[in-house]
């Protein structure tokens, strides 16, 4: 059945407790107003790189992006490179994509499938494993400076749900331990079904973390985003998890309660309800009950088409975002079609630079009745079944990334806070509960920067 809430404050969809979907109990993280330096500061950006980077697991990629036995593919953050490559066995291993020999990079391509690397400068060779395989002129060197076989330096790996993440440090607890989502919330998608359809990494003029607050919260939509307001609702069911992790339930195929007509059907409404497979032409309901029904028709639809997790999926999930954010750079918007995988970069330098990488991921099904979300704003052409695996699009600084209207914008917005956050005038933000996500991220972050090195 559908969950049938009331748009008021705090957001509850009152789902069942004990469902991934119910309201998680609320988190006191206090009223502290951190100092905006952190936005801006060079010592904090390098306080960053030696406190948090190295200690958390990262999201590095995705399972779909290496299908076969030498396929690879190259993981960026900062100054460092990781191989992700998957096995004989079918694993995948992860490596700094780097050579003991002199430090080039062992691969020079973003992706690729090999049966083994080979370095461009002078032909040191290595299996997919990472063991050594090959030194040139081998007797030219003393015995005694090579005789631990240098081989690639190994970085731990794990994976859940398709998603691969890395450790730099080695130190930080089990993969499945550190993730504060519950079981089956990442699993039930089935992301490892999906594959990429873009990917497209674009520089902003903005501290990652700018990045990170500007997306956590919906309560700028009304005001930055007023288009959004005919098919989405702007309050958000928020919850916070253990070690920083989060979401927000956005409940989508329904107007914003600041909306006064919540009769009339949006003309975006009318164009969802076609991607579910309903005639909008002969719906005779509400807008306030487009959501149910496109919640109805996809799971009528899922059953025709055979895509059994649905099973595993509420109502609720066929049409709303579960925005979840994944600790310290990661949020994805999770939808039974395909999800939207955002990484916020930091520059290697410039604490006012990062990049903000997309992976829009979309689980093809054969079928002419089956098509695209309008939500993930592809441009018109691309290839969405899964048969080529497109080029990263990487957007220098100052140029519009073409993510669809909305994104675009936020390019703006971020950049306008980033400069903002450097005046005298600002003393440091003053968190809502609307924004509760924000600090409980600063929250965790903070753990980091401040524990003993």
């Amino acid at each position: 059945m559908s969950v049938n809430y009331k748009v008021e404050w705090p957001m509850n969809l009152h789902a069942p407790a004990g469902s991934l979907e119910a309201k998680q109990a609320a988190v006191d993280n206090g009223l502290d107003v951190p100092d905006p330096s952190r936005y801006s500061s060079a010592d904090y950006m390098k306080t960053e790189w030696e406190q948090l980077w190295p200690r958390v697991w990262l999201l590095a990629g995705v399972t779909p992006d290496l299908p076969e036995s030498g396929d690879y593919h190259v993981f960026e953050i900062g100054h460092e490179e990781i191989l992700l490559v998957r096995q004989d066995d079918a694993s995948i291993k992860a490596f700094y994509n780097v050579c003991p020999h002199r430090g080039n990079r062992i691969s020079l391509n973003d992706r690729g499938s090999v049966g083994k690397f080979t370095c461009a400068f002078h032909g040191w060779q290595f299996a997919c494993d990472g063991t050594l395989l090959k030194i040139t002129d081998e007797d030219t060197f003393d015995p005694r400076l090579i005789a631990h076989r240098p081989s690639l330096s190994e970085v731990r790996c794990d994976i859940i749900g398709g998603l691969i993440f890395v450790n730099m440090d080695g130190k930080a607890p089990p993969l499945r331990e550190w993730i504060g989502l519950p079981p089956g919330y990442i699993e039930n998608y089935e992301i490892d079904k999906m594959n990429v359809v873009r990917h497209v990494r674009s520089e902003w003029r903005a501290n990652w973390k700018t990045g990170i607050d500007a997306f956590y919260e919906t309560y700028h939509l009304p005001f930055i985003h007023p288009q959004t307001q005919g098919v989405m609702e702007d309050f958000s069911q928020y919850d916070l998890y253990p070690n920083g992790f989060s979401r927000m339930i956005v409940p989508i195929g329904v107007k914003s309660h600041r909306v006064g007509d919540q009769i009339s059907v949006d003309p975006y409404q009318q164009f969802m309800m076609q991607e579910a497979g309903i005639d909008p032409t002969k719906f005779s309901g509400t807008a306030r009950e487009v959501r149910v029904a496109i919640q109805q028709a996809k799971r009528s639809r899922g059953k025709r088409f055979g895509l059994e997790y649905y099973d595993k999926l509420t109502d609720a999930q066929l049409t709303d975002s579960w925005a979840t954010g994944y600790f310290p750079n990661v949020q994805i918007g999770m939808h039974p079609e395909g999800v939207f995988i955002m990484r916020f970069l930091p520059h290697a330098t410039d604490p006012e630079r990062f990049y903000y990488d997309n992976m829009t991921m979309f689980r093809y099904v054969e079928d002419p009745g089956y098509t695209v979300p309008g939500w993930m704003g592809l441009p018109a052409g691309m290839d969405v079944t899964g048969a080529t695996r497109p080029e990263i699009e990487r957007v220098p600084v100052d140029v519009r990334p073409n993510l669809g209207e909305v994104l675009d914008q936020d390019v703006e917005l971020v950049a306008a806070v980033q400069r903002g956050s450097k005046s005298r005038g600002f003393r440091g933000p003053l968190w809502s509960d609307q924004e509760q996500r924000v600090r409980h991220f600063h929250r965790e972050l903070d753990r980091y920067i401040n524990r003993e090195k």
